[in-house]
């Protein structure tokens, strides 16, 4: 049982609007990086909803995922393997595919950045062959907000959108594979008639993260509660929109069910664009005010480049997607999951 009382309240309230509820209903979903924040949360939340739909889970390791999806256990086929192999010796078809799978670390991707390229293209390419064969109804391929590079101002970003990407950088590994990967899957599209549609998601967070996250969202969150001071290792002037997760996962849904094939939609709650330095300041301000925030420079940390980036998601709007949170109650719901 889900004993976080904040975790467990979003997935209990956790609502999709009934008609692409009965889409869903009696349904098989494969999800890749069920393990992870989005991936998990995805999984609960559906399970939650009670429509007798079946998950197959690709996982690295098993016991985690057993332990993970306990209260999901009846619902839940969870598969030790190597995603590519996977999609390669899968037997049988599904209704849909959520793709979830992906690098998250920044120190990760700079120190592996082969691996961190070609794990979107290979598990894509597999994924796209499977779905050929068994003539899947839908697929959600999950990009980032990172697929559009460095933007240097603060005019919305839509997805026609583009920006530099330094191709001698490691760090741009990330942003390259999912440029490739979600070509990959509009090629499919466009040429085999596969059912798939990418999802570029900005920063994602809510309740559910792991405990020694260490992106920004998450180490602000721990200065709060331990009355830390907020140290800046940039001068923190990048830009972006939040999204919490379970307005994330209704956004992939309504992007699987409403949206076109071959098209990419942006994932970001209007109202929520800050920089970095400004969204420290509103954890401070907000939620422990006897807190400072000072900067001291930090250099070859794995921090994605300085960009703005404005994301516009009318697209996604435009399919009914409507989000709960704004950015205050994001923050807030973080920090009292962590501080339960």
């Amino acid at each position: 049982m889900i004993t976080n009382k904040t975790l467990r309240e979003d997935i209990e309230s956790f609502t999709l609007p009934p008609d692409l509820s009965e889409q869903l209903r009696g349904s098989v979903i494969i999800v890749t990086g069920a393990t992870g924040l989005i991936g998990s949360t995805f999984v609960r939340c559906l399970h939650a909803l009670s429509l007798g739909i079946r998950f197959v889970l690709p996982v690295r390791n098993a016991a985690k995922a057993s332990e993970l999806f306990e209260d999901e256990k009846d619902a839940v086929n969870i598969i030790e393997t190597n995603l590519t192999d996977f999609f390669a010796r899968q037997a049988s078809g599904c209704d849909y595919i959520i793709h979830c799978a992906s690098p998250t670390d920044g120190q990760y991707m700079c120190a592996h950045p082969a691996e961190t390229f070609l794990l979107p293209i290979e598990s894509t390419r597999a994924l796209l062959d499977y779905s050929r064969q068994y003539k899947i109804k839908g697929i959600v391929y999950l990009s980032s907000i990172e697929y559009y590079g460095q933007i240097f101002d603060d005019s919305p970003v839509t997805e026609e959108c583009e920006g530099h990407i330094d191709r001698l950088s490691p760090r741009s590994s990330y942003a390259l594979g999912k440029q490739a990967a979600e070509y990959l899957a509009c090629c499919y599209a466009r040429e085999y008639g596969v059912p798939v549609r990418s999802a570029r998601l900005t920063q994602t967070f809510g309740a559910g993260i792991s405990p020694d996250d260490n992106r920004v969202f998450a180490q602000f969150a721990r200065s709060v509660i331990n009355g830390h001071d907020i140290e800046l290792h940039t001068e923190g002037r990048s830009a972006k929109p939040y999204c919490y997760t379970t307005d994330c996962v209704s956004a992939i849904i309504h992007i699987l069910l409403k949206g076109r094939p071959g098209e990419s939609y942006n994932v970001a709650t209007p109202g929520t664009y800050v920089t970095i330095k400004q969204l420290a300041q509103i954890y401070r301000d907000s939620f422990n005010p006897s807190i400072e925030v000072s900067t001291r420079l930090k250099s070859d940390s794995g921090y994605a480049p300085e960009t703005t980036v404005n994301l516009n998601s009318d697209k996604l709007l435009a399919l009914g997607w409507q989000p709960r949170h704004d950015l205050k109650d994001m923050i807030g719901r973080l920090i009292e999951y962590l501080k339960q």
